[in-house]
């Protein structure tokens, strides 16, 4: 696993880049479960119905917030097109307004179903030359039958579902063997500026504090996760994107934009606006910039599992080795000799 650093400035504007009959008509909703993260618990840390209010809304906004998710969707989109073959069916799970088919052709794809659970992303999609169907519906509950994907690729959608495994396991499920999973989500590491000043001004003002950024995955997890839903030959890299803000009420103005808000239940409504300059003060003076500016780090995942098929590669039996690793030891001792 290898993490490459980049940084991004704020742009005040940002221009998208571009390089059938189905089982679901184009335009086809299907139903989102009402029991899906309507209530808390240990197992369901979102407010499913809170997100889904805010993507509708960040949908209707400006593209000018739709940067990260861009690059994020660019990133997919070149490992998809590592894999050197034709996807005759490829769904693209939680795909907004379409931040990974914009980099691709049907060269690649011969068509796409996106799922989202805002209906309002679908009212704005950036175009692209592939054949697409739309359905609304939640990543946990996918309304489709098994083995019917080639490929699913899902980016910066899967960090606000309550049931991560069993979402892995969904994805396994509508895949068909030797179809292969690449997605991109949140880690762990991301937004911790944001964090840490929010936590140290509620702790200086008011004595307490309220987690005011979503919980994460840990990238350690994310294998075993993939794992346990049933992939195999499983990716797992990492990637730190730098984006700089005049300040921390810009980096909340842009994740408000994004779509991505706080909505876990735990979380505090409102906070107090001394409260809030003095985060701002202390994002400034632990992070700032010489320039001014501040930071936010946005860590990401990217995953790569295939569903099994006997026509994959298979790792060699125990013991069918025919060169010991002690024999190895003693061409390397004779070579450095020579």
């Amino acid at each position: 696993m290898m993490a490459a650093v980049r940084a991004l400035c704020r742009p005040v504007l940002t221009a998208p880049r571009c390089r059938c009959r189905l089982w679901a008509q184009p335009g086809r909703k299907a139903n989102v479960p009402p029991h899906s993260g309507t209530s808390p618990g240990a197992r369901s840390p979102f407010d499913r119905r809170l997100k889904r209010k805010q993507k509708n809304w960040a949908a209707l906004q400006p593209a000018k917030y739709e940067y990260l998710r861009d690059e994020v969707g660019c990133g997919v989109a070149d490992r998809v097109l590592d894999i050197p073959r034709t996807f005759p069916l490829a769904l693209d799970l939680g795909c907004g307004r379409g931040y990974i088919a914009q980099h691709l052709n049907q060269e690649v794809i011969e068509k796409l179903v996106q799922v989202d659970i805002a209906e309002n992303v679908f009212k704005n999609t950036v175009e692209s030359d592939i054949p697409t169907v739309s359905v609304v519906a939640d990543e946990e509950f996918l309304p489709f039958k098994e083995d019917t994907f080639d490929l699913v690729v899902s980016s910066l959608s899967l960090h606000w579902v309550n049931d991560l495994p069993k979402a892995f396991r969904e994805i396994h499920h509508v895949l068909k063997p030797d179809g292969v999973f690449i997605g991109a989500m949140f880690g762990g590491d991301t937004l911790y500026e944001l964090r840490c000043s929010l936590q140290l001004a509620e702790l200086e003002r008011e004595g307490g504090f309220s987690p005011h950024v979503s919980p994460f995955v840990a990238v350690s997890d994310l294998g075993h996760l993939l794992a346990r839903a049933g992939f195999n030959t499983l990716t797992v890299d990492t990637d730190e994107i730098q984006v700089n803000y005049p300040g921390l009420f810009e980096v909340m103005e842009d994740l408000q934009g994004m779509g991505e808000s706080n909505c876990s239940w735990n979380r505090k409504p409102l906070l107090h606006r001394d409260t809030m300059l003095a985060a701002a003060a202390i994002y400034r003076e632990m992070y700032g910039n010489s320039d001014g500016s501040v930071p936010a780090t946005f860590q990401i995942f990217y995953m790569i599992g295939w569903k099994f098929h006997e026509s994959q590669a298979k790792p060699a039996q125990r013991g069918s080795a025919t060169v010991s690793l002690a024999d190895l030891a003693k061409i390397d001792k004779f070579l450095h000799q020579k």
